[in-house]
């Protein structure tokens, strides 16, 4: 028997799909259901040079900073050897990394050279509806998208990926990521590794699984949480070296998988200091020796070495929560990802600061408080529509959204323009590494994770935000609802009112 018929699940109904998970989970702790064997990695020397993405160029127009991307196909070679169709922004596989300043103004013109739609979100950016990238901005083959916005939030590792209503997943499996890094006088004025490429490094992981040709296996044979694959990539190699010129390397991780989620450390169990998390610097460094990223999340780390040594990035197996044969959604496996082979000699790095920033947001502003549960491809019961709005939130409230995963499954929570802070969990502090600013977070089942956010500076009632889960294959089932700002706001509640959108508003194309 298998440890979780996911065939049957994906084909069943909802109410179905819950009561065999239900069942299932039973099994389990019954022993009745034997736990998947871990995973056989698709072994690796790790001797090819870490590629570092490019920083995208810029051109300042009318005091704008303009960048260009273009989505296009390619090949790609991810394991040594074997050539792969992938797709990528500005060449074959992911895409260059863009940079900005608080306070500047950026436009991107984004280009679609792919045979099919797609858009270009910008994944933790505040900024208007209508420039989100969301489903309700596609691109048409063969078109441009110009998007423009200014850069008011702090210092943060931001990414950008393809959001076409029901074929998320497939774009970002292709290649399709980039990291969208932001700076500010704060960090910058950090005893922080600040050189990109040297010791500011980025670090994009995703999981693939290949054929016997290099091509790209599609089919995830059924798995509810979609593609686990057995081919580590980081930068879009297999197998990747970085050589380390300091005492300390900043590591700005981003889980750019569809559906797995990594428990971050080294092979030698060396601490380190997660100094970010997804929104942002902590208020303080962290130390630990392992940081759990579910798809989406980012944390950037700082790691020490020693002259002539080296040591492996690796995925832990990661404690996934009270799930459902958790062997059967990665729990077991652990994989490694990246070497850091440190010079024979090395230049010294400034200690870390005591204290990195300061925020907060008093859960006594809050004025309206929503609940939010996640079950099988729902949430408060129902799949996403794109006609449909979910939540209307008054511009400049504050609210707190409490958000319950009540299913047997691995899920998480990422909400569109706002970065959010975790107030408690089950009412209880949150460990360190959740107490940052993020906009992506794991939901353990049957937890409730209570989150305050401020809507601020935008108001559009006709072009609506996204919150979804970001395990790619539950957003494209339906795992997501719509949200709109407006001066005036809804009644609250949770997913309160129920609206229908307007054809006129320039957003979703019938």
């Amino acid at each position: 028997m298998q440890p979780l018929p996911a065939p049957l699940l994906r084909a069943a109904t909802p109410a179905l799909r819950l009561l065999l998970c239900a069942v299932i989970s039973l099994w389990v702790l019954a022993g009745c259901v034997p736990a998947a064997p871990p995973l056989e990695q698709t072994t690796t020397a790790f001797d090819r040079p870490l590629p570092i993405p490019p920083l995208a160029e810029s051109r300042l127009v009318n005091g704008t900073r303009t960048f260009s991307l273009e989505a296009q196909e390619g090949s790609s070679e991810l394991v040594p050897g074997l050539q792969t169709p992938t797709w990528g922004f500005n060449g074959p596989m992911l895409g260059p990394t863009l940079r900005a300043q608080a306070g500047e103004r950026v436009a991107v013109d984004v280009a679609n050279n792919l045979p099919e739609p797609t858009t270009v979100h910008w994944h933790g950016m505040h900024l208007p509806a209508a420039m989100d990238g969301g489903p309700h901005q596609p691109v048409a083959p063969d078109s441009t998208w110009k998007p423009s916005w200014q850069i008011d939030q702090p210092a943060a590792t931001l990414w950008y990926h393809p959001h076409p209503h029901g074929n998320t997943e497939e774009h970002v499996y292709r290649g399709l990521a980039g990291m969208f890094i932001l700076d500010d006088p704060l960090s910058q004025s950090l005893s922080l590794p600040q050189n990109y490429g040297l010791d500011d490094i980025p670090v994009i992981v995703q999981d693939k699984r290949l054929a016997r040709d290099g091509s790209l296996i599609t089919d995830s044979q059924g798995n509810e949480l979609g593609m686990l694959g057995t081919t580590i990539l980081a930068n879009g190699v297999a197998g990747a070296v970085q050589q380390v010129e300091t005492t300390l390397v900043r590591l700005r991780l981003l889980n750019g998988s569809t559906a797995r989620t990594y428990d971050f450390g080294f092979d030698d169990n060396r601490g380190f200091a997660q100094i970010a998390s997804d929104s942002g610097l902590l208020r303080e460094p962290h130390e630990t020796t392992r940081v759990r990223l579910s798809p989406g999340e980012r944390a950037e780390i700082v790691v020490a070495l020693e002259p002539g040594e080296d040591t492996l990035l690796t995925s832990y197996p990661p404690d996934l929560g009270g799930v459902a044969a958790p062997s059967a959604f990665g729990s077991a496996d652990r994989l490694d990802i990246l070497k850091l082979q440190a010079a024979p000699q090395l230049q010294p790095s400034s200690p870390l600061p005591a204290r990195l920033a300061e925020f907060g947001i008093p859960e006594s502003e809050a004025g309206v408080t929503r609940t939010f549960e996640v079950q099988d491809r729902q949430i408060n019961g129902r799949s996403m529509d794109m006609d449909r709005i979910d939540t209307e939130v008054a511009l400049g409230a504050t609210e707190i959204w409490e958000v319950t995963n009540t299913h047997g499954v691995p899920h998480n929570w990422h909400v569109h323009d706002v970065q959010f802070e975790v107030l408690d969990i089950d009412g209880a502090e949150p460990p360190p590494e959740l107490q940052g600013r993020k906009d992506t977070i794991y939901l353990e089942p049957e937890h409730t994770y209570r989150l305050i956010m401020r809507f601020e500076d935008y108001a559009d009632p006709d072009s609506p935000y996204m919150y979804h889960c970001h395990l790619l294959l539950h957003e494209d089932q339906g795992l997501m609802g719509q949200f709109v700002v407006t001066q005036s706001g809804g009644s609250g509640g949770a997913g309160q009112p129920d609206q229908r959108r307007q054809e006129h508003d320039g957003g979703h194309q019938h």
